[in-house]
């Protein structure tokens, strides 16, 4: 077996959805790489977790987005190839609210500005095509046949097992405790097993940005949220060729959502949810009746009848 010395063009702190990401594009590249994880590799503590996350190409928060989801789509498709596996599922995109919302005026301008295929549709109209959404008729939606979900822990483990590929060492349950910069250069990082000497270092901790830099106190905020996955009456109104991933804008607030996947049930959530925010130390990471009441409203209101569910 061959030692090698410990020390790497690049240290990346942080290996979830964009930490597994950048290990491979920078091991792609010919450099010399070491991924180091706090947690389990993947693991349910960050973002990068739940089965299903929305991609979107109709970006209702700046048409500029659009270029960047176009080559974000040919880097999923580089590594669908590269590991024979599918992560990235097309089942369409809504995004909907009231006509003069932001939500579906954003969306809207993105498809216009970039020449993205969508179709308009009332809440009558698209309930009468995707019968699982019960908006109100008078909302708007737009839909883009493009958008989908992405498969969050099999991309992190594709991304690693790419960045093996290219000669990345990657170490799970290994934290970062601090760095400081070297004489050369560089820097210096400590972890919880060893010591080790970088050119540079690229930090993708997620919830524990902050405690890495502490610049970004105040501004990357750490928030608690909460998804569930409820039993549909009628389960072929949620399927993945039966109903698209969603964004709306209803009275409650704003909600995202998902057809069945992975795990039975439609899984769906609040944006902010409670707005709890804090370190992530915090957090009760397991989900209350009070959690359960916020997000079961608009299940009531808005979709077909749930049976009883679990939740996470």
């Amino acid at each position: 077996m061959v030692v090698y010395p410990k020390h790497y063009n690049v240290i990346v702190a942080g290996v979830g959805g964009m930490g597994s990401a950048t290990c491979y594009q920078l091991a792609k590249r010919g450099l010399r790489v070491l991924g180091l994880e706090k947690f389990d590799i993947p693991h349910d503590l960050g973002s990068s977790h739940g089965y299903t996350r929305i991609i979107r190409l109709a970006y209702y928060e700046h048409p500029s987005y659009v270029m960047m989801l176009k080559r974000a789509y040919e880097l999923w498709d580089e590594i669908e190839k590269l590991t024979g596996e599918k992560i990235f599922y097309r089942t369409g995109s809504i995004d909907a609210g009231p006509a003069d919302s932001w939500v579906f005026k954003g969306s809207f301008q993105s498809c216009i500005e970039h020449g993205l295929d969508h179709e308009v549709l009332t809440g009558q109209e698209l309930q009468k095509r995707f019968p699982g959404y019960h908006f109100p008729h008078d909302s708007m939606a737009l839909y883009q046949k493009d958008g989908g979900f992405i498969t969050p822990e099999r991309a992190t483990v594709g991304f690693v097992e790419a960045a093996h590929h290219y000669g990345a060492e990657i170490h799970g349950r290994e934290e970062v405790l601090e760095y400081h910069p070297t004489a050369e250069g560089g820097v210096r990082v400590r972890t919880t097993r060893a010591e080790y000497t970088a050119d540079h270092l690229v930090i993708t901790a997620g919830a524990w940005n902050a405690k890495l830099m502490p610049s970004l106190q105040g501004l990357a905020v750490p928030e608690r949220q909460v998804l569930i996955w409820m039993q549909p009456q009628r389960p072929e109104h949620f399927r993945l060729d039966t109903f698209p991933v969603f964004n709306c804008l209803v009275d409650e607030g704003r909600f995202y959502g998902f057809p069945v996947y992975g795990v039975p049930g439609f899984k769906f959530g609040k944006y902010h949810h409670l707005q709890e925010q804090g370190v992530p130390e915090s957090f009760d990471f397991e989900p209350n009746e009070r959690d359960e009441q916020a997000l079961r409203e608009f299940a009531d209101r808005y979709s077909p009848r749930p049976l009883p569910h679990h939740d996470s």
